[in-house]
């Protein structure tokens, strides 16, 4: 989970073979930073892709407290003139590059889920600190 900026603000290690809607709830409960207080006319907006197309998910993030933009299974594609609002999934996956540019994380070799989690978190203090460097 990130930020507008691309920030980390929640990381939840998984397997690989694991679908996506089993870690939701884990990493939106796994934010290290305190939010901004709830407000009904300050929104705070989650974006999630299709693979989170589920009731459950969509009742869940609202009880979290967010409201959910979620890509609609069967939904067709927008024309580029019909867009609305601007694209956020890029920033997620520019963030996933990042963590792939450190060479220990490219390829786990660590065989306990602690190491390994352990170095996704300094990966992303390094990436934060990055951030705030400019």
């Amino acid at each position: 989970m990130t930020d507008q900026r691309g920030a980390p603000l929640a990381v939840k290690i998984t397997a690989a073979n694991r679908h996506d809607m089993t870690a939701a709830f884990p990493t939106l409960d796994a934010v290290v930073t305190p939010r901004p207080a709830i407000r009904p006319y300050h929104l705070q907006h989650l974006c999630l892709d299709k693979g989170y197309d589920y009731p459950e998910i969509d009742e869940g993030v609202r009880a979290r407290g967010y409201l959910p933009h979620i890509r609609r299974k069967g939904e067709q594609k927008l024309e580029a003139g019909e867009r609305r609002h601007p694209a956020r999934r890029w920033v997620v996956e520019r963030t996933n590059s990042w963590h792939n540019r450190f060479r220990k994380l490219a390829v786990r070799f660590e065989k306990k889920a602690e190491n390994y989690s352990a170095l996704v978190h300094i990966a992303c203090c390094l990436i934060v600190y990055r951030l705030i460097l400019g």
